[in-house]
C-alpha cells in the first residue's frame, strides 16, 4: 500500500532544482541510508522532522501538525477528524512537545520527544 508521506519523502531527499521532487540515484541512496537499520536515531529524527515540516520553514506549527494528522488518518472526508477533535489533538501534541511554549515544535524539541520513543528508530525504515 502507498505511503501517505511518499511525496514528502521524495521532496526531502531530492536535490533537484526543479520543484518536481525528482530523485537522482545518489538521492535514492541517501534516502535508503537514512531509512536503514544502521542509521542513528539523530539522522532518522532529522529526516522525519523534515518530512513532517510540510511548509519547510524549520518548525512544526499547527498547519504542519494538521497535515500530519490528516496523512496518518487518511485524506477522505469520512476519516478526517472533526475540527474540535483536531484542535484537541494538536493541543495535546503541543503540550507534550513544545518545551519553550512558543506554539511550535522545533527540531530539538522533536528529537527530545522521539528520544522517549524506543520504537522510533526501528519503525522509521523502508522494507524492501
Amino acid at each position: 500500500q502507498a505511503n501517505p508521506f511518499q511525496h514528502r519523502i521524495c521532496r526531502v531527499f531530492s536535490t533537484s532544482d526543479n520543484e518536481d521532487s525528482s530523485m537522482s540515484f545518489e538521492d535514492f541512496l541517501d534516502m535508503l541510508s537514512a531509512f536503514s537499520d544502521s542509521a542513528t536515531s539523530d539522522v532518522k529524527s532529522h529526516y522525519a522532522f523534515r518530512i513532517f515540516d510540510f511548509d519547510e520553514d524549520g518548525i512544526l506549527d499547527r498547519k504542519d501538525l494538521e497535515k500530519l494528522v490528516n496523512c496518518l488518518t487518511g485524506q477522505g472526508e469520512e476519516s478526517q477528524l472533526s475540527n474540535v477533535d483536531m484542535e484537541q489533538l494538536i493541543q495535546n501534541i503541543l503540550e507534550e512537545s513544545d518545551i519553550d511554549k512558543d506554539g511550535t515544535i522545533n527540531l530539538a524539541e522533536f528529537q527530545h520527544v522521539v528520544s522517549r520513543c524506543p520504537d522510533f528508530a526501528s519503525s522509521f525504515k523502508i522494507v524492501l
